[in-house]
């Protein structure tokens, strides 16, 4: 919700790729959980490689989660574990109904972050840097709206 990762691109994540010092992400890979076996794959394409600041809070929640983890394994992920998208959906549904807000969806956290930034006044370049967006335009189409 707050990087506007994708989802595999969340999968993904090690260790490795917390710079916490300078409260920044690198998205360097992601993880293919479509297939039974499950392992690190290359983004969607050059420009979803990226540093995707992150803010305090983050950063501070995040060194607590990956303390004891071994430095280039998936944080979210045990592996050989199957891992289903409608499963990351179906808890956040939950979550949402519990909460007494609208439900969403993974994909759909990425469009909010999205649409609040360009509400916010930044730049259209800037959020498709951020969301790993290889050409402009996409981001106009998607979230301009």
């Amino acid at each position: 919700a707050k990087t506007g990762l994708r989802f595999s691109e969340a999968l993904g994540i090690t260790l490795n790729d917390f710079d916490l010092t300078r409260l920044s992400l690198s998205i360097n890979k992601t993880w293919d959980y479509k297939t039974s076996s499950g392992s690190f794959a290359l983004t969607k394409n050059r420009a979803s490689i990226r540093k995707v600041p992150v803010d305090w809070q983050v950063a501070m929640q995040f060194a607590q989660l990956i303390k004891d983890q071994p430095k280039d394994q998936p944080i979210f992920v045990k592996v050989g574990q199957q891992i289903y998208n409608a499963t990351a959906n179906d808890r956040l549904s939950r979550y949402c109904k519990r909460a007494g807000i609208p439900e969403i969806s993974v994909h759909g956290l990425r469009h909010t972050h999205a649409s609040l930034l360009l509400y916010a006044g930044v730049s259209i370049g800037s959020v498709a840097r951020r969301l790993g967006h290889s050409n402009m335009n996409t981001t106009q189409r998607t979230y301009l709206h």
